[in-house]
């Protein structure tokens, strides 16, 4: 993680950006702040921002919009962490929104603190530090075609061209790749993966593994390399070669 960290939190309640502002700026963070995904618009080319949180309740074009706009940005500025801000009944947004690619969520209200330590996380594991994750091996990881490059934490389709992954894709795959042909359960996936908690919300798991089968292109109907194991968990069914 860099010494300081530029966080861009989108939010149309002005008491939460100036208070999540002060906040994160007294824990060593920069802080830009937006009242709507149009402000956040023209803020983007002004920073170099390492995460987004955003309030997918937003006037006008909505938090969903802001983050799809986010992702279609190119592999670089739209790999950038999203931790989403959501009411506690907006399950179905949260769906969606982790289906575009968020990292994390926090329902509202919520506790500044925990909002600290979930982006600490998040930030960990885009950067690949030590603790934020099980320390990945040197060397490329090949399966099926593909190429896992731990090292520049970056996927490579048969082809060679790289496949963008947000932090929590390139996770998900790291865990599955380090224990091909083992079922994994849901609950043992999220232990794995250190930083999220599924609290209520326990598709996290689900919404992850369809995001990346939709990266691999492993038919979700019938997918032959991420299994789904009936009551059990999933399993990366592939023969994974080192080096």
């Amino acid at each position: 993680m860099e010494p300081q960290p530029h966080i861009l939190v989108v939010d149309d309640d002005r008491e939460i950006r100036d208070l999540l502002s002060k906040f994160l700026e007294r824990q060593g963070m920069r802080v830009s702040a937006a009242r709507d995904a149009k402000e956040a618009r023209k803020l983007w080319p002004l920073g170099r921002y390492h995460l987004v949180v955003l309030d997918l309740m937003l006037p006008g074009e909505s938090g969903l919009d802001f983050a799809k706009w986010l992702r279609g940005q190119g592999p670089g500025e739209g790999g950038v962490p999203i931790v989403m801000l959501t009411a506690m009944s907006e399950e179905t947004d949260r769906i969606v929104g982790l289906e575009l690619g968020a990292d994390d969520y926090l329902g509202k209200p919520f506790n500044p603190r925990e909002l600290l330590a979930r982006i600490r996380a998040v930030l960990r594991r885009a950067s690949g530090e030590p603790g934020a994750a099980k320390e990945p091996p040197a060397k490329a990881v090949r399966f099926s075609g593909w190429t896992l490059e731990p090292a520049r934490r970056r996927l490579l389709n048969p082809d060679g061209a790289e496949v963008p992954l947000t932090g929590g894709e390139y996770e998900l795959l790291q865990v599955l790749v380090e224990r091909p042909n083992r079922v994994l359960t849901r609950d043992m996936l999220m232990d794995l993966l250190r930083g999220r908690q599924a609290g209520p919300f326990d598709r996290a798991i689900d919404v992850a593994v369809s995001r990346l089968r939709r990266k691999l292109e492993d038919d979700g109907r019938n997918p032959t390399l991420i299994k789904t194991v009936r009551g059990g968990g999933y399993v990366l069914a592939a023969t994974v070669e080192k080096g």
